[in-house]
């Protein structure tokens, strides 16, 4: 399941902390586990519990605190839409309303063609940008108007179009 490539990065993680404190590097592992396979899996919880020495219901409990792991498989493009109070105050539930009906999906689910997975977020850290997404957990974007999503799906699409 973990291939000699991925050890190898979670031996880079693992060495920042001293070795009782390996388990330190969860969050690192799992994300490697998640770029490699798109989502974490219960088996891929139990490799990593496993590499780092510790009960395979710690990371379960990481792998499900945090909204960055997926637990199952999702589209390619992530939309984490923050619903949190300051974004509420500038329309972040009409946004995520928005893409809703746009990609014809209700949150928390995928579209058929697989491009696309609609999640609500807690606070993104952003207040100041409101309303806020990420995509893919790496690219945050910011005062996201219907304008806006709209030329954000039409680009991601373009770009799968391209590919």
């Amino acid at each position: 399941m973990i291939s000699d490539a991925m050890k190898a990065r979670f031996d880079r993680e693992v060495s920042k902390y001293p070795d009782e404190q390996r388990q330190s590097a969860v969050m690192a592992c799992l994300s490697i586990v998640q770029q490699e396979f798109g989502s974490v899996s219960v088996e891929s919880e139990r490799a990593v519990a496993q590499y780092l020495r510790m009960p395979v219901m710690a990371v379960h409990e990481v792998t499900t605190f945090y909204n960055m792991y997926n637990v199952a498989p999702v589209g390619r493009y992530k939309l984490n839409v923050c619903t949190n109070l300051p974004c509420q105050l500038r329309n972040g539930q009409g946004a995520l309303a928005h893409l809703e009906f746009k990609l014809g999906v209700k949150m928390g689910g995928t579209t058929p063609d697989g491009l696309f997975t609609l999640q609500q977020s807690e606070c993104l850290g952003a207040c100041a940008d409101a309303p806020v997404m990420l995509v893919n957990d790496r690219h945050m974007c910011s005062f996201m108007s219907n304008e806006k999503l709209d030329e954000l799906i039409a680009d991601l699409k373009s770009v799968e179009v391209k590919a």
